[in-house]
């Protein structure tokens, strides 16, 4: 096969019809596997190929891109960009965004091999059109050419070079426009992530001191983007030391508290609200909340109002924190004023719109969770105190919110029934309700991918619990383990009888 191909790039370089030819060599190069293909890329009969990109024709560049994406691939990195440099370099500022990607692509592969690395550092000229990639119009282009970039500095020589010999080109393309500069930073943190050490080049170079006060600018969108940004950096252990060492979570605890007297904390309070959570998750929430008090409050302050926006952030954060022991512990110690936002949180669920309310099932999902290794007595009652406290009559309530002709309702329901479904006091209001378990074994409620899954879910964590047989007898643990068994997409057979002469 890689012979025919060598003669249909033979073929292309004379023929009348290259378009045709190329869509050949397309066929054949994609009916050949990827290794039969190694050693084309050195092929001198290629430069035809690279030849073709030279034009305004949409489709030839098209097919061009899909024949040399497959035949690279296949190549050594070391040789590619030893026989291919100048196509390379070429293609980093084609004016098709297709070219581009193809080259950004197969540069990511040179600069992970050691020995090619060393070629492309010595190659100022295409590092800094990799660089400049990062202002191309196309958002895809530049993810690739920061992609890329993060690999190449995953060695020591490739983070001397991008914050010595390059410095500069990263500079001036961070003048280019807000949005670039972004661009940048966000290079910038994916750098700060993979060590202590490029954290440290990072940060003498000036870019993340620029990036922090960035956050108290007078743009409010500027604001909002770099309080965004500063929170990817504290996803790491040494971004968050060097985060607390700069004072920045006194400063985010501060602008929250200082939130009331600036008419547009609207806009950049979700994100403050966001940086805590994610804190939060990392560093455990009994510690942020004690040591930053204003994040929580401000949390239920959220959800108690009436901005949607702040609605959906203050849920997804109180279901996260809710979702771990020590988070509900956390907000159990907030008594009365955690007891208001299970009552706003029960309305929500109501009579909300269907987006926020399928959020808030998911919310309370979480906080009433409890895996088996964590089902203390106090624990049990704590969920079920919580779940009594969202209605008179919470069975009814989430049973009729199941009814309802919405998927995310079925589906959220569903959930939250799964969470009690897994404790013993859950599975007694199970029993205690009439139909319930039947409700649950039967198929025929709702026929979607997904609401079979939640059904499925559903069942899985009532069969595999350690008290189901004591708590809804040894007929209904059968009836739940069979289906558990045949699997969630199970149809019952059913026979159709043909009577001779019948329609």
């Amino acid at each position: 096969m890689a012979a025919s191909i060598e003669s249909l790039l033979t073929e292309i370089s004379s023929s009348e019809d290259p378009l045709e030819a190329l869509r050949n060599l397309r066929t054949a190069v994609l009916a050949t596997p990827v290794n039969n293909l190694r050693g084309l890329g050195s092929s001198s009969r290629l430069e035809g190929i690279f030849s073709l990109l030279n034009t305004t024709d949409k489709e030839q560049i098209e097919v061009c891109v899909e024949v040399l994406g497959r035949i690279l691939q296949a190549q050594d990195p070391a040789l590619l960009f030893h026989a291919r440099k100048a196509e390379l370099e070429s293609g980093l500022e084609h004016p098709d965004d297709t070219v581009k990607l193809l080259t950004l692509t197969q540069m990511g592969r040179v600069v992970q091999n050691g020995e090619a690395l060393t070629q492309v550092l010595a190659c100022e000229e295409i590092m800094k059109k990799i660089i400049q990639c990062i202002a191309a119009e196309k958002i895809s282009v530049a993810k690739e050419a920061i992609s890329t970039l993060v690999k190449l500095a995953q060695s020591k020589p490739g983070l001397d070079a991008l914050f010595s010999t390059h410095l500069t080109e990263l500079k001036d393309v961070m003048a280019t426009s807000d949005v670039i500069r972004y661009r940048v930073y966000e290079l910038v943190v994916d750098l700060c992530s993979m060590s202590a050490v490029s954290l440290g080049y990072c940060a003498s170079s000036g870019f993340i001191p620029q990036l922090l006060e960035e956050m108290t600018g007078d743009d409010v969108l500027v604001r909002v983007t770099a309080i965004e940004t500063v929170t990817h950096l504290a996803e790491s252990q040494h971004g968050r030391h060097y985060l607390a060492q700069q004072g920045t979570m006194e400063h985010i605890s501060n602008m929250i508290i200082g939130a009331e007297s600036d008419p547009f904390s609207s806009l950049y309070m979700p994100v403050l609200v966001k940086f805590f959570g994610k804190l939060a998750l990392l560093e455990g929430p009994q510690q942020v909340c004690e040591c930053y008090p204003a994040f929580l409050s401000t949390v239920y302050d959220m959800l108690l109002g009436s901005d949607p926006t702040h609605t959906n952030v203050a849920l997804d954060t109180v279901g996260a924190l809710g979702a771990t022991v020590e988070g509900k512990q956390v907000l159990h110690k907030t008594g009365e004023r955690f007891n208001a936002v299970l009552r706003r949180m029960s309305k929500i669920a109501n009579d909300g719109p269907t987006d926020i309310r399928a959020r808030c099932l998911d919310a309370i999902a979480l906080l009433l969770s409890l895996p088996a290794e964590e089902q203390t007595e106090d624990l049990c009652v704590l969920s079920e105190t919580w779940f009594c406290s969202l209605s008179s009559q919470p069975m009814e309530m989430f049973r009729n919110i199941s009814t309802q002709p919405f998927p995310e309702l079925y589906c959220g329901a569903l959930r939250v029934f799964t969470a009690i479904g897994a404790q013993a006091w859950g599975q007694k209001m199970m029993i205690q309700t009439p139909g319930f378990l039947e409700w649950i074994v039967d198929r025929s409620s709702r026929t979607t991918k997904e609401a079979k899954d939640a059904k499925f879910a559903l069942v899985g964590a009532l069969a595999s619990s350690p008290t189901t047989q004591e708590v809804l007898g040894s007929h209904n643990a059968l009836r739940l383990r069979t289906y558990l068994r045949e699997g969630p997409y199970y149809v019952n057979a059913v026979a159709t009888v043909m009577t001779e002469g019948a329609d």
